[in-house]
C-alpha cells in the first residue's frame, strides 16, 4: 500500500521496510502492519490532540511527571508551552508503560521505539497468517473463561505492582493469541500512586473483565477481585504472586459516606442558622 505521510520518515530512516496494510483506525490512533526486516510489526500513529475524540485526558494525566521542574510548572499552569509538554507526555505514556510492563513480565506488546508520534511494537498474531482477534470476538468454554480471567487478573496485579493501572481495560483492549490473553492500548495508563482516580479505574478494569468472562463462566460474577487487589496494594501487601480469594470484606471501621455527608449537611445548616441569629442580634442592637 501507499506509505502514509506520518510513516514516511521511518521508511526513509530504514526503521520500516514496507507498509503492508492498515490494521485499524480508532479514537486515538491509526495502526498499520509494517515489515521491519524479516519481522511483521505494528506501527501505531497517534492522532493530533485536535483530532482525538478521547475526552478524559485530564483524569488520566493526573500524576504524570514532567521531565523537569520547568516543564512540570508549565504543565500545571497550562501555558502554551505547558500544553505542548502535556501533549508530549500523553503521547509518550504508552511506550513508557509498555517498557515497564515488559520488565514486569506482563503479556503486552513489546515496544521497539517511538519516533515522531509513531510507536513501533510487536504484532500480536493468531499463530498463522493473521492478527490475533480481540477478546470480544472470541467464544470461550467455561474452563477457558476462568483460565483467561485468572491470567488477566494476574497481569493486572503485575501492572499494579509496577505502579500502573490500565484505566480502560475491556474485551476490546485484550487480544487472544495462541498462548492466551495479551493486554493492549495503554496511552491512558495511570500512575497508581499519583492519580486520585486510580482506585476507581482499577476496580472498573477488573469489573469489566468479570462481566465479560462471566458470560461464559457465571461463577465469576460472584467475585470481587478489584477491591481486594486495591486493598492489598493500599496496605503495601500486594506482590506479583499474592494469593487472591476473589472476595472482599470492607473494613467495618470505614466511615459510612452517606452518614458523613449527613453530618456535613447538619453542620452546614447549624452554621447558617447561627449566622442568621447573629445578623438578627446585630439588627436588634441597631
Amino acid at each position: 500500500m501507499k506509505v502514509p505521510k506520518r510513516l514516511q520518515p521511518l521508511v526513509d530512516d530504514g526503521l520500516i521496510d514496507e507498509v503492508v496494510s492498515q490494521l485499524m483506525s480508532g479514537k486515538e490512533a491509526q495502526v498499520y502492519v509494517v515489515r521491519c526486516g524479516a519481522e511483521l510489526r505494528c506501527a501505531k500513529v497517534f492522532k493530533e490532540a485536535s483530532q482525538r475524540s478521547f475526552k478524559q485526558a485530564v483524569q488520566y494525566q493526573e500524576g504524570r511527571k514532567g521531565r523537569n521542574s520547568r516543564r512540570a510548572r508549565a504543565m500545571a499552569k497550562k501555558t502554551r508551552y505547558g500544553q505542548k509538554e502535556q501533549e508530549t507526555a500523553w503521547l509518550t505514556s504508552e511506550v513508557d508503560a509498555l517498557y515497564r510492563l515488559a520488565a514486569a513480565d506482563v503479556r503486552a506488546p513489546r515496544p521497539h521505539g517511538f519516533v515522531d508520534g509513531v510507536l513501533l511494537m510487536d504484532l500480536i498474531s493468531d499463530g498463522e497468517d493473521g492478527v490475533a482477534p480481540r477478546l470480544g470476538e472470541v467464544t470461550l468454554s467455561p474452563q477457558q473463561a476462568r483460565d483467561y480471567h485468572d491470567r488477566v487478573i494476574a497481569d493486572v496485579v503485575r501492572m499494579l505492582c509496577a505502579g500502573l493501572v490500565h484505566g480502560d481495560l475491556s474485551e476490546f483492549n485484550v487480544l487472544v493469541d495462541q498462548d492466551g490473553p495479551v493486554i493492549i492500548d495503554l496511552p491512558q495508563a495511570v500512575d497508581a500512586a499519583g492519580n486520585n482516580s486510580a482506585p476507581m479505574l482499577l476496580v472498573r478494569d477488573v469489573d469489566n473483565m468479570r462481566a465479560w468472562f462471566g458470560r461464559f463462566e457465571p461463577a465469576l460474577l460472584n467475585t470481587d477481585y478489584g477491591k481486594e487487589i486495591w486493598a492489598l496494594y493500599e496496605a503495601g501487601e500486594l506482590h506479583p504472586d499474592s494469593p487472591l480469594t476473589g472476595h472482599f470484606e470492607p473494613d467495618t471501621l470505614d466511615v459510612d459516606v452517606m452518614e458523613l455527608m449527613a453530618v456535613i449537611d447538619d453542620a452546614r445548616e447549624e452554621a447558617e442558622e447561627r449566622r442568621e441569629r447573629e445578623r438578627d442580634d446585630l439588627e436588634d442592637d441597631d
